[in-house]
């Protein structure tokens, strides 16, 4: 489906545009994989990353780890079984915004398990406004502004690196769809016909090689943000 080629597409590029760490020390933890549709593109397209996943879903983690072929392990990332400082990156995919989520808790727990200068890439629906029943569907409790996103990484400790909105092009849609259509939650996120489909793989598309450059979209249906971990890292 375009939405999930266009997010994961954008992680991935983020990863790479913002990754200078060395090879030997690209620990990689997709926190919140589902079924590993993220782990897998990023187990084959930066193969130089020890890549893991993690999910509260044990399902979820047994068709992710099948799926990745990457290793995958049950928890919170409310509280993350690994050690302090134990990866290089950490990535998560419209978690932080889902019910029994602790926002706060949870970029503690990002803080705590990365290395100095160490990168978390995030990627999180927008606007409180735009609440709907694709959001009952999906389980999100919270949308974000930009400037809600950078206030929560600078609390947690973290440096933001880029922070923008994206889905922009398409945004009009997404608010017809969103507010004028009510009735009982259903996700929005399904198959297409081929030539809405690629449409909005081509409209993603363009919008990934602005950022690509460092442009920062002034709207959009969701955000993207990487922050660091400062190298003297408070504890």
């Amino acid at each position: 489906m375009w939405w999930f080629a266009a997010v994961h597409g954008n992680i991935v590029m983020l990863y790479r545009r913002a990754m200078r760490q060395p090879p030997g020390a690209r620990r990689l933890l997709d926190a919140g994989c589902g079924t590993g549709g993220l782990l897998g593109r990023l187990a084959r397209e930066v193969p130089e990353a020890v890549t893991l996943g993690l999910d509260a879903d044990e399902t979820a983690c047994r068709w992710a780890a099948e799926k990745s072929g990457r290793p995958v392990c049950a928890g919170s990332v409310n509280a993350l079984p690994f050690r302090d400082a134990a990866f290089a990156t950490i990535v998560s995919v419209d978690v932080l915004c889902h019910r029994g989520v602790d926002q706060r808790r949870a970029l503690e727990q990002f803080y705590r398990c990365l290395a100095a200068e160490g990168l978390l890439i995030l990627n999180l629906p927008a606007y409180r406004w735009l609440m709907s029943r694709h959001d009952r569907a999906v389980d999100n409790v919270v949308r974000y502004t930009r400037t809600e996103i950078i206030s929560l990484l600078r609390a947690a400790g973290f440096r933001p690196l880029f922070v923008s909105y994206w889905n922009m092009i398409l945004f009009p849609l997404v608010v017809a769809t969103r507010k004028l259509i009510v009735g009982s939650p259903r996700s929005d996120v399904r198959l297409q016909p081929g030539f809405v489909d690629a449409f909005c793989r081509a409209a993603t598309t363009c919008e990934r090689g602005l950022m690509r450059v460092g442009l920062r979209l002034p709207f959009g249906s969701s955000v993207l943000a990487v922050a660091a971990k400062p190298e003297t890292a408070h504890v």
